[in-house]
């Protein structure tokens, strides 16, 4: 079996009402634009607005370390899903690998800790594939047993290592661990101060492209360019070796995978195994690099923000990125900035539902041109009659972004073919 370059579906026979129609690929040409045409979009906002933390250099930072341990959820829910298990247990594999990091890391050193998070989060995978691949339990019984007994296992956990004697003494506590100490940072040197410069004066596009990179190369986690890595080496791995061609066929259709040879169980546990390692290094983050301690409900959610960056990426590495830098991006704007900063994004709602509803007009899709055009016009009533948003829509506002994003990419979607389906060996027979 040799490795090819795509993963474009084998074609499909015709509906029986006609011709299948196909959404455009997303092409890296038509992602560039895409990006450019944001950033004139998200400028033109900022200038209109006065709203100038939209692009500086704190929130581009802000939005990067909210970004990272989503993305890594999510990349640890393409690598299950391309091999075929369905992994809603990523918040719980998160939460492993927090408590791993947080009990390792204060004792010995935050690299070891890392480790152990990465540890914690093979551990609870490996569950989930026993449960699994092996006893063909329901994919979305299995996660959720694996998120309860992640909290469960975790709260007991905590209160034996985190109370009475040395722990307790330097700060530990049933619901925290004691403080971590911190990982390395990285700054450019001579780039960001001249960046930091650049976006002092405002200047459309410019200053922001300035505070865009300022905020790429300032502060920078050494867990974050790890993180970038192993993007690539994802992409890399799954769609041009011979080893991720097998493992996304037996995400497509394991009985054929099977009668080529492909050993379809061990390349299910291995997907999931690696699955639960990269949640688990996205609690460590967590616990190292954003708070320096292991605390109780430290994950929020972000394993089931993965999974939404995931589908929004269409289980692709790249539009995962995307997905999760879009909702690291919100969730900074709501905690640096409140009510103001994210008023000036509706007017930015209120341009991209207009553009929604010309292109569906366009196609022909009367329906949702005419609901895209009604909600653009409310958005925009609302801006114009407002100053501020409500403190209750500015803590909602990863979550609101997360369904409308999700709304608006449906149409695009594809998942694996037997993406959470039970095999078993030899069934094709």
């Amino acid at each position: 079996m040799t490795a090819t370059t795509t993963d474009a579906p084998p074609p499909a026979a015709p509906a029986a009402g006609g011709p299948r129609s196909r959404a455009p690929r997303l092409t890296g040409a038509r992602t560039a634009v895409i990006i450019a045409a944001a950033l004139v979009l998200v400028s033109l906002v900022r200038i209109v607005t006065g709203a100038e933390q939209l692009t500086s250099e704190g929130q581009i930072g802000a939005a990067l370390g909210l970004a990272v341990p989503i993305g890594l959820a999510g990349l640890a829910g393409l690598w299950s899903e391309r091999a075929g298990v369905v992994n809603i247990g990523l918040e719980g594999m998160m939460i492993l690998g927090t408590f791993g990091a947080g009990w390792l890391g204060w004792q010995t050193s935050p690299w070891l800790g890392l480790l152990c998070g990465i540890g914690f989060g093979v551990v609870g995978g490996l569950i989930h594939a026993v449960a699994t691949i092996t006893f063909g339990v329901d994919h979305i019984v299995s996660g959720v047993a694996i998120n309860l007994l992640a909290l469960g296992a975790t709260q007991y956990l905590a209160k034996v290592f985190f109370t009475g004697g040395d722990a307790e003494a330097k700060g530990g506590n049933p619901k925290t661990s004691p403080p971590v100490d911190s990982l390395t940072d990285v700054t450019v040197p001579g780039l960001s101060p001249g960046l930091a410069s650049i976006e002092k004066h405002h200047w459309f596009l410019v200053s922001d492209l300035a505070g865009i990179l300022g905020g790429l190369v300032t502060h920078l986690s050494v867990v974050t360019i790890i993180a970038a890595l192993l993007f690539a080496g994802s992409w890399w791995l799954l769609w041009h070796t011979p080893f991720g061609l097998r493992l996304r066929s037996c995400g497509e259709n394991p009985v054929a995978a099977e009668s080529l040879g492909v050993p379809v169980y061990s390349y299910k546990y291995a997907a999931v195994a690696v699955s639960g390692g990269l949640a688990g290094l996205g609690g460590a983050f967590l616990a190292l690099v954003t708070s320096h301690i292991y605390a109780e409900g430290q994950t929020g959610g972000r394993g089931y923000i993965g999974l939404a960056a995931m589908i929004f990426g269409n289980w692709r590495p790249g539009g995962l990125a995307m997905g999760a830098g879009l909702f690291g991006f919100s969730d900074a704007l709501q905690l640096r900035n409140g009510g103001e900063t994210v008023h000036a994004l509706l007017l930015l709602l209120v341009v991209l539902l207009a553009v929604l509803a010309v292109w569906k007009l366009y196609r022909g899709a009367l329906w949702q041109g005419v609901t895209s055009a009604v909600v653009a016009a409310v958005v925009l009533v609302w801006y114009l009659l407002t100053d501020s948003v409500p403190g209750d829509f500015v803590g909602a506002t990863p979550y609101v972004i997360t369904l409308l994003v999700l709304s608006l990419s449906a149409q695009r979607l594809r998942m694996p073919r037997a993406d959470g389906m039970r095999y078993r060996k030899g069934q094709g027979t």
